[in-house]
This record gives C-alpha cells, structure tokens and sequence, in this order.
C-alpha cells in the first residue's frame, strides 16, 4: 500500500505531523484546531466559531487531495467543556444538513488557551 501525504497553505501547518495521508483508498485528515491558516491565530470565541474554522481546515485540505466534505466517512471531535456541545451541534447541522457522517467525540482537557474543539477525519479519497 503507498501512502501519499496531503499538504495546502489553505489550512494551518505543524512541521511535527502531517495535515494528512491518503492510504487504501482514503485520506486521513490529523486532529485540526481553530487555527486561522493565514495567522496561526485561534479563529473565533465561540464553539460555532470554531467550529466552523475547523470544518473550513478539513475542507480545504481535502480539497487539496481530490476530496471533499461530501465524502467525508467519519470524524471525531475533541470538546474541552461539554456545556459547548450543543453549540457544536448547532454549527455541524448546517455543514452537514443531510447524510452527515459518522462521528464520535470525546471530552478532553484542552491546553491551548482560548482553544474549544479540534477535529480529526476519515473521507474518501
């Protein structure tokens, strides 16, 4: 199995992993932040504002690898403060109106200042 790794300006950069890695037929999107990619900057207050960024992150890096947010199969969230998951709920349900994918969470202590919510994925390469 090759693997081929997925990079874009479009969405924020770490030099310790990769934004993600098409492998089987899928590509594999790292756990993205807030992250304004033009700033480095956390995007937003809220948990819909960050949410969207993160959304907006892994979309532009499947995009950067032929993919898109339709062929999203799974995603798993990161919540620091369970009181925002309704928010975040709020902001999936208008990228994901109809035929969402699969998607767990998990509630973590978050130790960026101001971060709420990271998002990792799985889609369809």
């Amino acid at each position: 199995m090759t693997r081929q790794l997925i990079e874009t300006d479009g969405a924020p950069r770490n030099p310790a992993y990769s934004q993600a890695v098409r492998a089987g037929g899928l590509i594999f999107v790292s756990g993205q932040g807030p992250f304004d990619p033009a700033t480095g900057a956390i995007a937003g207050t809220t948990i819909q504002e960050q949410t969207r960024q993160c959304l907006t992150n892994i979309q532009a890096i499947l995009e950067a690898g032929g993919s898109g947010l339709d062929r999203l199969v799974s995603v798993t969230f990161i919540l620091g403060d369970p009181a925002d998951f309704a928010g975040l709920n709020e902001e999936w349900r208008r990228w994901f109106p109809t035929d969402p994918p699969a998607r767990q969470g998990a509630r973590l202590p978050l130790d960026v200042p101001g971060l709420r919510v990271s998002f990792a994925a799985i889609a369809e390469g």
